[in-house]
């Protein structure tokens, strides 16, 4: 289990957060290709993430299997229950695609955290969920350019209509700052420290649990509390690994509405 070890001696060894969140090399030591445990783990979630698509949709049925039926049922939720239901269907076909490999990206990286022999998310540490944030805040930029025209999407994101013109002297550094700077460091955030108090929350669980039931050799009443921390904590970071996935798209979804809001 990961974040929990035994010393040579036997004794119990608390698990480290460096270790858990850098952990040592796995391949290419020192350069700037370098694999360890976390990057592994988000490598395997791309990969399993693009053979499911590919095994469910490569040859689509009209009457379809049953993971052809959950793939097209995860495209249809993210495609009407968010994108076309923010966008219109005639800008939504545009940031689809987009919006549906953000939201199952994000899925599958939170998904490891609760997979055994992965047991960390691939969005526990910042550098992924910052990529996907600057990712977004790119599609957000080009979509205000593109829809509403660049001189637009600017006045209109740091000159809101209906201010007074003084009042733009405190408005407009706000709005930059709100819009360029806190959107994309506020997603980035949110989907970090998710995952990483979740994932933290599970090792100490479960350490607690090997050193109170694997070293101690007994079901005691401390052990079995939190055993059951531990499996209740995994339900719970199963039910985030959904919900920030979606919050991720939704928020996305927002950001490129909230761009091309003139269009509407």
């Amino acid at each position: 289990m990961t974040g929990i070890a035994v010393r040579a001696g036997g004794d119990f060894h608390a698990p480290n957060v460096d270790e858990e969140l850098f952990p040592p090399a796995l391949l290419f030591d020192g350069t700037p290709f370098e694999i360890n445990r976390v990057v592994m783990v988000r490598l395997i979630a791309v990969v399993v993430l693009m053979l499911v698509f590919y095994i469910a949709l490569r040859k689509p049925k009209v009457v379809p299997g049953k993971l052809q039926s959950l793939a097209e049922m995860g495209v249809t939720f993210v495609r009407d229950g968010i994108v076309y239901d923010m966008l219109g269907e005639r800008i939504g076909k545009k940031y689809l695609p987009y919006i549906v490999t953000l939201f199952f990206g994000v899925l599958f990286m939170n998904l490891t955290g609760v997979t055994p022999f992965l047991n960390i998310s691939g969005n526990a540490l910042i550098g992924m969920p910052l990529v996907l944030a600057i990712a977004t805040y790119i599609a957000f930029i080009y979509a205000g350019i593109r829809e509403v025209g660049g001189l637009k999407f600017l006045k209109a994101a740091l000159f809101p209509p209906g201010v007074p013109i003084v009042m733009y002297v405190l408005i407009t550094p706000l709005e930059l700052v709100n819009t360029f700077i806190v959107r994309p460091v506020s997603l980035a955030l949110r989907l970090f420290l998710n995952l990483l108090v979740g994932h933290l929350l599970l090792v100490l669980a479960f350490s607690a649990t090997w050193f109170f039931v694997g070293m101690l050799n007994a079901w005691s009443a401390i052990g079995i509390i939190t055993f059951a921390g531990g499996m209740f904590m995994t339900l719970i970071e199963l039910l985030v690994a959904v919900l920030q996935a979606y919050v991720f798209a939704l928020l996305t979804t927002s950001y490129i509405q909230m761009a091309v809001s003139e269009e509407h």
